[in-house]
């Protein structure tokens, strides 16, 4: 760049941050002018005459002028050349909006790489032998030059040090440490912020205390007790001196080093003073997530909760799309849920997950259910609180069981039914009963799983709790399908639909749900045309995918496949079948996985592949094996099924293997095992 502007390269630092006062443009232009060779009697006294002075002789030049460390751009104005071909470069920490005809240009962190390199040009040799140490120091160091930098200068200086022990030095608190004699990270900080009104001052100090790495104004504004105007200008502000970034339009962030900075000056000013910006902000996620379900969930969560209106009713309006919400926020619930101990206020520890239990159920976070609620288990013991452990381990439970942990999810409703019943919570207790009867099913033991949900249905009748009527209904028409009762299946189903019907307006999705059910038992058992099915399934399809409920979605592209499979339409069943899996894998939902892997593999094996079903149902074998009984069988049937035209002897060792699961759960597929048995 240099050699195209020959006649002069200028610099000059204009001190906009810095311990020194800014520049002058009349001191500036003084020194400019000199290093252009002007002698000091020849540069007029008034800044006007040295502004026109300056512009005059570099009309005729090609120099390159950089004005380091800008404080404004009333400061900056006076100083760019007007006709010419110079160039000039400004650096600021603060955005410059008032310049015109400029390209503005944020300077981000440096990568991975770029980072790397930077230290071991500093370090030397030494770096070379420790990459993994290299990557965590600038990894510390956020990637920030002057951090790495002032780190790398640390280590040259001590040449016993390994990589090693600079970054034991530097723990989980880099700032104290990045220092070099008189320069530190932590005084560029300060003289940015020690430049801001104290209104700015407030909320960044604020901002430090924010548990999760990217938040909204709203959020600021729940943090600080602003109001949203308020936060909103307020971080444009902060935007502006690159004290806090936005890297996305309305989502913004502090740098790893600067959030450390920030968290220290609120810490300075008390526990009282951190604990109540942290409660306000838990609040508002709190209620935020608790209105992300529809209507007849919310209303049930909210009662489950026990909450109570939000802190700031006007923040809660002010988000008005809950899922996208609830998304942005879900990598945050376990650094919220340590927030809320941390602040002495335990209960949001369980409260955050429940809340957002049914988002990340419907969407197959299971995972994100797993870390969450084990995490709020510890918590609930920890603090004594029975409810609460209760209510957790109910919601705990549904995730181990579609994640194939069905012992687990046993032992947590175990857990819940014995304290709803200390508690004298006998609906609780009820409710968690009729989840038990699901995950028995689940493991394989239909008639006891049938035995309970009748007993559940009793007591559901007994105290008039209607909602769960219904589900009880559903849980006893899917058994009695499975035993190979489809009429009094069909019976139950039904009832559920009434149910819901009586109890007013009724959840699309519920209604979406028990049609499902209903469909897949018309279809298993012949009991209506596939056209008939096929408009059921278009229409479960259409709710599920309005509601984003992904595993809903996979069921039916499955049964659709089934359905296609049926008809002969191979090749439109075998892409159904494969959507189906791939949502399943997404969600490590292993139940689904494993069952659309059995169909899949069934309509595979009637295209004329039977190769490739052994192949489908051997990876269904390995999800469900020990874990869920039926599609066990029938991975293992299925491979029997595949396996015969070229090895017989394997494909009876497999139907005998089916045969007992399949006798062991009272299921009618054992008589198709044991035909192909005796006629092989």
């Amino acid at each position: 760049m240099g050699a195209s502007y020959p006649d002069a390269h200028l610099f000059i630092d204009l001190h906009g941050h810095s311990d020194r006062a800014a520049a002058e443009p009349a001191a500036a232009l003084l020194t400019l002018l000199r290093q252009l060779g002007l002698a000091a009697d020849k540069i007029p006294a008034s800044v006007e005459d040295r502004v026109a002075l300056w512009r005059s002789e570099l009309a005729g030049r090609r120099a390159l002028v950089l004005l380091d460390n800008a404080a404004s751009s009333a400061q900056v104005t006076p100083l760019l050349p007007g006709l010419g071909n110079s160039l000039v470069l400004v650096t600021s920490r603060r955005r410059l909006t008032g310049l015109d005809g400029v390209r503005p240009e944020s300077v981000q962190v440096l990568d991975e790489a770029e980072a790397a390199a930077l230290f071991v040009r500093i370090v030397g040799e030494r770096a070379d032998a420790e990459p993994a140490a290299v990557r965590e120091v600038v990894r510390r160091c956020g990637r920030l030059p002057l951090a790495i930098r002032l780190a790398g200068a640390r280590l040259a200086h001590r040449p016993r040090w390994r990589v090693a022990d600079l970054l034991r030095r530097l723990g989980e608190a880099a700032l104290p440490e990045l220092v070099a004699e008189d320069r530190t990270v932590l005084s560029a900080f300060a003289l940015s912020y020690a430049q801001l009104p104290a209104a700015p001052q407030r909320l960044f100090r604020l901002l430090g205390l924010n548990p999760g790495e990217r938040f909204t104004a709203p959020a600021a504004a729940a943090l600080a007790d602003l109001d949203l105007d308020d936060a909103e200008d307020l971080l444009d502000g902060l935007v502006d001196v690159h004290l806090v970034e936005e890297p996305e339009p309305g989502l913004f962030r502090l740098h790893d080093l600067m959030r450390e900075y920030a968290a220290s000056l609120a810490t300075a000013e008390g526990p009282e003073y951190a604990r109540a910006a942290i409660v306000q902000l838990l609040d508002f996620h709190l209620q935020a997530i608790a209105v992300t379900g529809f209507h007849a969930q919310r209303q049930s969560l909210i009662r489950d909760l026990k909450l109570g209106p939000p802190l700031r009713p006007d923040l809660a309006a002010a988000v008005t799309d809950h899922a996208a919400h609830l998304e942005r926020e879900r990598s945050n619930l376990l650094p919220f849920m340590a927030a809320g101990v941390a602040a002495g206020r335990p209960e949001y520890a369980w409260l955050l997950p429940r809340a957002a239990w049914r988002y990340l159920f419907t969407r197959g976070y299971l995972a994100d259910i797993a870390d969450s609620h084990t995490q709020a288990m510890a918590v609930a013991r920890e603090s004594g609180d029975d409810e609460a452990v209760a209510m957790t381990a109910n919601s705990l439970a549904a995730g181990y069981s579609r994640m194939g942990r069905n012992d687990d999810a046993r032992q947590m409703l175990e857990l819940c039914v014995r304290l709803r019943r200390q508690l004298g919570d006998e609906a609780g207790a009820n409710k968690a009963t009729g989840n038990l009867a699901v995950v028995y099913e689940s493991m394989g033991r239909l008639a006891d799983s049938l035995d309970l949900a009748r007993e559940s249905l009793r007591t559901c009748r007994r105290l008039g709790d209607q909602t769960s009527i219904g589900r009880r209904h559903s849980v006893i028409g899917y058994l009695y399908a499975q035993l190979g009762h489809p009429a009094e299946g069909l019976h139950h189903l039904r009832l559920e639909l009434q149910v819901m019907i009586a109890e007013g307006p009724a959840e699309r999705l519920s209604v979406a749900q028990t049609m499902l059910h209903i469909a897949t038992l018309k279809r298993r058992y012949g009991l209506a045309t596939p056209e008939v099915v096929r408009r059921m399934l278009r229409v479960c399809l259409w709710v599920y995918a309005a509601k984003d409920y992904r595993i809903g979605t996979a069921e039916v592209y499955n049964e659709l496949g089934s359905l296609c499979r049926a008809e002969g339409r191979y090749a439109e069943g075998i892409e159904l079948h494969r959507q189906a899996v791939a949502i399943a894998e997404g969600s490590a939902d292993r139940r689904f996985e494993a069952i659309f892997l059995n169909d899949f593999a069934a309509t595979v094996r009637e295209s004329g592949d039977p190769a490739g079903a052994a192949e489908l149902h051997g990876r269904a074998l390995s999800i469900a094996a020990g874990k869920h009984p039926y599609e066990e069988a029938r991975a293992l049937a299925g491979l029997g099924s595949s396996l015969v035209d070229s090895d017989l002897d394997g494909a009876r060792q497999h139907w005998r293997q089916a045969l007992a699961v399949f006798t062991r759960m009272g299921v009618p597929d054992r008589y198709d095992v044991e035909k192909r048995l005796a006629n092989r």
